[in-house]
């Protein structure tokens, strides 16, 4: 196993029989605590290690299914939704998995208070009320009370995001570190945080062996999932972050997936037969963004003025070809209240008007935070000249997927470039993000993209709480129409285009397929002839 982790494995090897190794640039992970992880790279990871309650059902992506639970209810004020667990469950540890597990792992969700814990807040629940509003009412039985009448659809999806991923309780509490209590964090434990960072308590159908940051990751089959097991003993996912590398590992049989493929790779691929491709739309926009902290970034007409330099055209004939294709809304196709509009062309005169007007004719120097690696840094470095036509001086911060999101986080970024997926497969998961931000000060806890960037939009937020408690399909997506239409308008965003993933693939695996959000990418099902 050693050996398939350097980079410099022999030409022509063969990876074991048993075994899955991909390439996949995996350095944005930063902790494997589902309660706390929020990357696209961990998403995929924890997908294939935990269990939920419910799960995005992949033969109709408008409904989910059961995972853990076997059925549930909703009370007749829509406000207590009631789950029955299957009988006979067991964590990867052998321990039994109890309704007490679930509640667990939603109070320490909550309590922990890290980036996705919003998912699970955004219903009236609080570290005060949690053990109230997320409890066992016995050892199968778990429900979960929400503040407002939803839409059903809405709170069954939040649920299928990898922060409710239930944990190991039993498992968990062996591992509590203790903690003084602050204003900050009053609570008396860590709830296990410091050593799920790199643990694992999970009962999907691989368990987490190891990560090694910036270096692998490594899964080996539950023997006690509870549904089919897994078809291989373990999966390995390489750190590589150039497309080349991948391609060459790939042909060489050093890997038997490369996930992070550009077009010239790909259609080297496709030329190889030996190789084959496989893709999938994926709910994810690529987007830059403008912190309203710097004052020139913060004036209408500048931000109005980067939606004119970015070259739409080049970009999707060029780096996003066969990866990606030009979508300006914030919504992703096949999300209800999709907006199919790309208002805005590469026009330098137009963004002059536009900088002249707010008084920078002779424009400006700005930095741009960037990850490094493919597509991110051929797009930055596109966006680096076409805004040098307009005068602006555009810096380019590079660093791994830890640093850049570390920074982003903070809001002590001037320009961000990345990209943004759904937590789950409701229109609501993007328009809170981009069209919603409750608290501007530093001191936030809704951490929202409007306010990593400083965005203070009340009634833009009010609009899409609104939009929530409509449960009629056609208004509501009229709704999130006239949301896009606003930040198409007047956000400090710049949404470039939806991902398209694509992997190329030895043609010895069968069973492999990406699905339609990380988390779902599963590689149980994965064989090899």
């Amino acid at each position: 196993m050693s050996a398939l982790l350097l980079a410099g494995a022999p030409a022509g090897a063969v990876t074991p029989a048993d075994t899955l190794v991909e390439g996949f640039a995996i350095d944005d992970i930063i902790s494997m605590d589902p309660g706390e992880a929020f990357e696209l790279s961990t998403a995929e990871v924890t997908g294939n290690t935990y269990d939920l309650l419910v799960r995005l059902d992949l033969s109709d992506t408008s409904k989910v299914k059961g995972d853990l639970a076997e059925s549930w209810t909703v009370s007749d004020d829509g406000l207590t939704y009631t789950f029955k667990l299957k009988p006979g469950l067991k964590f990867a540890s052998g321990n039994p998995i109890t309704a007490a597990d679930v509640a667990y792992s939603f109070e320490r969700a909550v309590k922990l208070d890290k980036s996705p814990a919003f998912i699970i807040d955004q219903f009236g629940i609080s570290g005060d009320n949690v053990t109230e509003k997320a409890k066992a009412v016995d050892d199968t039985t778990f429900q979960f009370t929400v503040d407002k009448a939803y839409a059903p659809s809405f709170v069954l999806n939040c649920l299928s995001a990898t922060v409710a991923s239930v944990v190991d309780a039993k498992l968990v509490k062996e591992h509590v570190a203790a903690v003084t209590p602050s204003a900050d964090y009053k609570w008396d434990n860590d709830f296990g945080n410091a050593w799920l960072k790199t643990g694992y308590a999970g009962s999907g159908v691989f368990k987490l062996r190891e990560w090694r940051a910036n270096e692998a990751v490594v899964m080996e089959r539950n023997d006690n999932y509870f549904g089919e097991k897994a078809k291989l003993a373990r999966v390995i996912y390489r750190n590589m972050k150039e497309s080349s590398a991948q391609r060459l590992a790939l042909e060489a049989g050093d890997i038997d997936v490369a996930r992070n493929l550009e077009p010239n790779d790909l259609d080297a691929i496709a030329k190889n037969a030996d190789l084959t491709t496989t893709s999938a739309p994926k709910g994810t926009v690529y987007y830059i963004s403008l912190n309203q902290k710097n004052p020139n970034l913060a004036k209408p007409e500048v931000r109005q003025a980067f939606k004119y330099l970015v070259d739409y055209d080049a970009l999707g004939s060029t780096i996003l070809k066969g990866i990606g294709e030009i979508h300006q809304t914030f919504l992703p196709k096949g999300v209800l209240g999709e907006l199919d509009e790309n208002p805005f062309k590469f026009d330098v005169a137009k963004a002059k008007e536009l900088l002249a007007k707010a008084g920078l004719a002779d424009g400006f120097s700005v930095t741009m935070d960037v990850r490094t690696g493919q597509p991110t840094t051929g797009m930055a470095e596109s966006i680096q000249q076409t805004l040098g036509q307009a005068g602006i001086k555009l810096e380019i911060i590079p660093g791994d997927g830890k640093q850049t999101l570390t920074k982003y986080r903070v809001r002590n970024h001037d320009i961000y470039i990345g990209q943004w997926g759904q937590d789950y497969f409701d229109p609501n998961s993007n328009a809170q993000t981009f069209a919603s931000n409750p608290d501007n000060s530093d001191a936030g806890k809704t951490k929202t993209l409007a306010w990593r960037n400083a965005w203070d939009i009340p009634d833009l937020t009010k609009q899409t709480e609104a939009a929530l408690l409509e449960k009629d399909a056609g208004k509501r997506a009229t709704m999130y129409q006239d949301l896009e239409k606003k930040i198409l308008d007047t956000s400090p965003f710049v949404v470039i285009h939806q991902q398209l993933e694509v992997a190329g693939l030895r043609k010895n695996l069968k069973g492999f397929a990406l699905g339609p959000s990380f988390d779902s990418n599963f590689v149980g099902p994965v064989s090899k002839e």
